[in-house]
């Protein structure tokens, strides 16, 4: 392993409630990956979850009739994770780990139908280590399973940062940095959130090197930058004919990048 991450597991062990929060504020983001889980998750079967979180999909995944392996690099977001499948009952359906994504030793068996690794690869500072974490998915998956990766895009992450930090500009030399090499200058600081925003360019060949075969790259926040707020508010017929309008054009190219997340869906080949 190359980077030492472990800024990004005190990060989220100082408020292992912030990841839960967020997806309740940016709720398309949520449905839309449904969405697409729906559409090509097998009708049951097991799962590796790498980067579970407080259990958001977990417990969803779980109700589902789907048996869940629930890994995460923090200990506090483990445990999140663990009391709310307690709290459900649902404690026969999901096993807990603490796991580095590019080294998956502490995971028992192989041959999952999905695995979901959704949050890892955009705190993997290095080239190196995201291949690493894909690497550990691939050999998990039994042939034809299901990856879905997420991913932060460089340019898309620019609405938040313009609507919550405006100063942010006036770093230049952060600025300068993120756009060319999609991170922050090699010596600044550790603390907080730090990640890699990727380029649509990267994402279809950084997986196909290694076995999988693309079957779709979507925007999950299509066309609302940051405003999550005007789709919040959207109730009944509204809500669901603008989400089904989204969830069509959410593969639309000329868009991905401006979306804050990206999806990624493949096939082990």
């Amino acid at each position: 392993m190359i980077d030492d991450v472990s800024d990004i597991a005190s990060f989220y062990n100082s408020d292992p409630e912030r990841e839960h929060r967020r997806l309740e504020e940016h709720q398309l983001e949520y449905e839309l990956t449904w969405r697409y889980l729906d559409q090509y998750l097998p009708a049951q079967g097991s799962i590796l979850e790498v980067g579970a979180g407080t259990g958001r999909y977990t417990l969803e995944l779980a109700k589902r009739g789907y048996t869940v392996t629930a890994v995460d690099l923090s200990t506090a977001l483990i445990e999140a994770c663990r009391q709310r499948v307690a709290n459900e009952g649902l404690e026969r359906r999901v096993r807990f780990v603490v796991a580095d994504a590019r080294n998956l030793g502490e995971v028992t068996g192989s041959g999952f139908d999905a695995v979901l690794l959704m949050g890892p690869l955009y705190h993997l500072i290095e080239a190196a280590d995201r291949t690493a974490a894909l690497q550990e998915a691939f050999n998990r998956l039994r042939e034809g399973g299901i990856l879905f990766s997420a991913f932060l895009s460089r340019f898309g992450v620019m609405s938040d940062l313009l609507k919550g930090r405006p100063s942010w500009i006036e770093a230049q030399e952060e600025v300068r940095s993120v756009l060319e090499r999609g991170k922050r200058p090699d010596d600044f600081p550790r603390g907080g959130f730090r990640g890699y925003l990727t380029q649509i360019s990267e994402i279809v060949p950084l997986h196909e090197a290694l076995g999988f075969e693309t079957l779709a790259v979507a925007a999950v926040e299509p066309l609302i930058a940051a405003d999550d707020e005007s789709y919040n508010k959207l109730q009944g017929k509204q809500r669901q004919l603008w989400l089904d309008l989204l969830y069509e054009i959410s593969t639309e190219r000329s868009i991905l990048g401006a979306s804050r997340h990206l999806l990624y869906i493949g096939r082990k080949k």
